[in-house]
């Protein structure tokens, strides 16, 4: 047998520990989620929400389309326009994973994607911070796993499935990566300030495509970590870096941004600010309500209040053993810099917590859009991470041993904590199979609040329509309460008149368009299943027709007796068209940003 040279043994293992701290990283995910795949998927609070979101884009996709704007089942089939103003990453990432697996797999699967996303990303800026000189090789993986398995993390994938939310996780720890640009040089103002926006673009983009929260988060950091650098580097490079890459982010992001900033107008979008549990005022830390319709809201702030303050004890911690190991003054000027940033973060998290901070809630521009204070917690993640594997990493081998057999078992309790406190068990309507039956029976699910149309009462949501009606009033009541306290309609009530809409069979599954035809007995009012919104444009024997919105939210038309046919479209409004070319244009700036850094870098 040919011996192997020792170039080849070298290469060999290099490679196993290139590769060694992502697979514990991975593996460490695959653990996170057991108790979902032993227990079943857990229904928080966000659950049935991104449930109906997948089953819609599946369907979209199905039918060609690829980026949707209309989830057709929401309002009991009556639809809403959620993929407007929801950004599309989860949604999209959902649907994706629904064509390879079982409905029952795509949560769990988004899940331990979006965990191992947080402890790759973790890991990445650890590599920056935990220098291998200083801390020696495996550091930064623990990084990573302390992050996988901070409370909040394990906090939002299982109490509040709030998948959006969670990516905020992997953004968060890259934007502060780039945000530091590269080591010192000797180049220009100018150059160094073009020396890493695009790397920032991508991840402010990744940020707002995720979840806006997040993204609003994001933007702020990025601002507040610049204005840092430029004090402490005095140099504008930091800034000019910082307002190119969130430029460009949001240009990257801007066929999502557009038309959801653009249509509010057309929803009650400001529902999701005004609701009492959704105010920043009534969240902060360890706050208590007399307000009964609040003690929800109470119970779940009480857990999350434990939580920020264990995350942010045990990071300030760490940072201080850290710091008493004389680990953090080995380090170089960006480097300390980095320290420097993540040292705040914990600290300027908790003061947002607490009332002191409202100044800046009521002034900052959308930072009232993030709800609850403790969402800021997404950011406490990483530099916990990084401060546990800073005071606890040791150097020889059998320490490290030492340290990853004491580390499993806390790991293992926070895992355990969340699938006893935090899995929220599925009633049996809210489970995936009932819900899966639902969806394909087209009997559609409850809508959104803020997401209906202006001066919509959201209450009157009827289930059980026919795809069409006709009535003497085109404001009739259409349906009765039922059981369950929804209301529902059946031909019985003698509400309205079903029609029969012979629809194509090249039409019969488009999710946005209604192609149709129908005999119209007399006169009056053709009331269809579908939510009035200015996108959708209703045409009555190929001429456009006026659309009266019902205090439902549902389209009516007036008729003539006869023969008609019916078409209802989506259109491409202006500002869809001005997010896709400020997408593209931003896109072309971004490779030329790339080509012009790779151009100038030099050869060795």
């Amino acid at each position: 047998m040919r011996n192997k040279g020792p170039g080849v043994r070298g290469q060999g293992s290099g490679l196993l520990q290139r590769w060694a701290g992502p697979a514990v990283i991975l593996l460490a995910a695959a653990i996170a989620v057991t108790p979902q795949l032993v227990k079943g998927n857990s229904c928080g609070h966000d659950f049935d929400f991104h449930l109906v979101s997948w089953f819609d884009a599946n369907t979209s996709w199905h039918n060609l389309q690829f980026y949707p704007h209309w989830t057709p089942s929401a309002n009991y089939g009556a639809g809403e326009p959620r993929f407007v103003f929801y950004p599309p990453l989860t949604w999209m990432l959902g649907a994706a994973l629904s064509l390879a697996m079982p409905w029952t797999l795509v949560p769990i699967a988004l899940t331990f994607l979006l965990l191992a996303g947080t402890g790759l990303a973790t890991r990445a800026l650890a590599r920056e911070v935990l220098t291998r000189d200083v801390f020696g090789a495996g550091a930064p993986t623990l990084a990573g796993c302390a992050a996988m398995f901070s409370g909040y993390a394990l906090f939002t994938a299982y109490e509040r499935t709030a998948f959006g939310e969670l990516a905020g996780g992997m953004w968060i720890p890259l934007l502060l990566m780039f945000a530091m640009g590269g080591r010192e040089s000797s180049e220009r103002t100018w150059a160094r300030g073009l020396s890493g926006p695009a790397a920032i673009a991508l991840v402010i983009a990744g940020a707002w495509l995720s979840n806006a929260p997040v993204g609003v988060m994001a933007s702020y950091m990025l601002a507040a970590v610049a204005a840092v650098l430029a004090v402490r580097q005095r140099s504008w490079a930091p800034l000019l870096r910082a307002l190119v890459g969130v430029a460009l982010g949001l240009g990257l992001a801007a066929i999502y941004l557009v038309p959801a900033a653009w249509e509010q107008k057309w929803v009650d979008i400001a529902e999701a600010t005004n609701d009492p549990g959704l105010k920043i005022e009534n969240g902060w830390l360890f706050a208590y309500h007399l307000d009964p319709s609040l003690a929800g809201h109470d119970s779940e702030l009480q857990k999350v209040s434990h939580i920020a303050l264990a995350m942010i004890a045990v990071a300030l911690a760490g940072l201080v053993v850290a710091w008493l190991r004389g680990r953090i003054k080995k380090n170089d000027g960006r480097t300390r810099d980095l320290w420097l940033v993540l040292a705040a973060i914990p600290i300027l998290v908790l003061l947002l917590q607490l009332p002191v901070s409202w100044p800046v809630w009521s002034y900052l521009p959308k930072m009232r859009f993030l709800q609850f204070p403790w969402r800021w917690l997404v950011a406490v993640e990483a530099p916990m991470g990084v401060f546990i594997a800073a005071a606890v990493w040791q150097v020889k081998r059998w320490r490290q041993i030492a340290v990853g057999a004491l580390c499993f078992p806390a790991f293992a309790w926070a895992l355990q904590i969340a699938g006893h406190n935090y899995l929220q068990p599925c009633d049996e309507e809210d489970a995936v199979a009932p819900m899966v039956a639902v969806d394909k029976s087209g009997a559609g699910f409850e809508g959104v609040y803020e997401y209906a149309g202006v001066g919509v009462d959201e209450s009157l949501a009827v289930k059980g329509l026919p795809l069409g009606c006709l009535a003497d009033d085109p404001q009739v009541e259409l349906g009765r309460m039922n059981d369950d306290q929804v209301l529902e309609w059946n031909a019985g009530q003698g509400s309205c008149q079903p029609v029969q809409l012979a629809i194509p069979e090249s039409s019969r599954s488009r999710p946005e368009g209604l192609h149709a035809f129908a005999n119209i007995e007399h006169a009056g009012y053709l009331i269809l299943r579908r939510r009035a919104y200015p996108a959708w444009q209703v045409k009555v024997n190929g001429k456009p027709a006026p659309v009266i919105q019902r205090e439902d939210g549902l389209i009516a038309v007036q008729m003539q007796q006869g023969r008609v046919q019916l078409d209802v479209d989506w259109t491409t409004t202006p500002d869809v068209l001005a997010g896709r070319w400020l997408t593209a244009l931003s896109v072309l700036a971004v490779t030329g940003l790339c080509a012009y850094r790779r151009k100038r870098k030099p050869v060795n």
